[in-house]
């Protein structure tokens, strides 16, 4: 293989990784009420290569029936969907750019293990191509 071909092979995959946001809020494991307001915390760090942010979609799927399913094949119950625009908390703090989201658990939703999830929308690059991520952490409905 030449280095040119290994350089941009390497540089999309560099690209690609710079864009992708974190979770930064709940924490994985904590245990949040049917029928309360809980705050979603989606993290993006700063990159140099350029991204315009399309959207987000954060959901939940009761892992009871089946197991936690990975959010890429079925996300569950759509809380929020819509624009995301991470910004720098004011005044400043150790965070990266972010955006928080209150949603409400549903009082319905079965008690037990479930897959809290983001999916994201982006556009990167001059050309721009899309990007498409899923992140999850695991909450306990009571």
């Amino acid at each position: 293989m030449s280095l040119k071909f290994f350089l941009t092979i390497a540089t999309i995959i560099m690209t690609a990784f710079a864009q992708t946001i974190s979770i930064g809020a709940p924490a994985d494991g904590l245990t949040v009420s049917s029928g309360s307001n809980i705050t979603i915390e989606v993290d993006r760090p700063n990159s140099i290569s350029g991204s315009k942010e399309v959207a987000i979609v954060i959901a939940l799927r009761s892992c009871n029936t089946g197991g936690c399913i990975d959010p890429a094949s079925a996300l569950g119950i759509v809380l929020y969907t819509g624009p995301y625009n991470p910004q720098y908390s004011s005044p400043p703090d150790q965070k990266p750019p972010h955006q928080n989201f209150s949603v409400q658990v549903p009082t319905s939703f079965t008690p037990g293990k479930a897959t809290l999830s983001v999916t994201h929308l982006a556009l990167i690059g001059a050309g721009p191509t899309p990007m498409l991520e899923f992140l999850n952490v695991t909450v306990n409905v009571a």
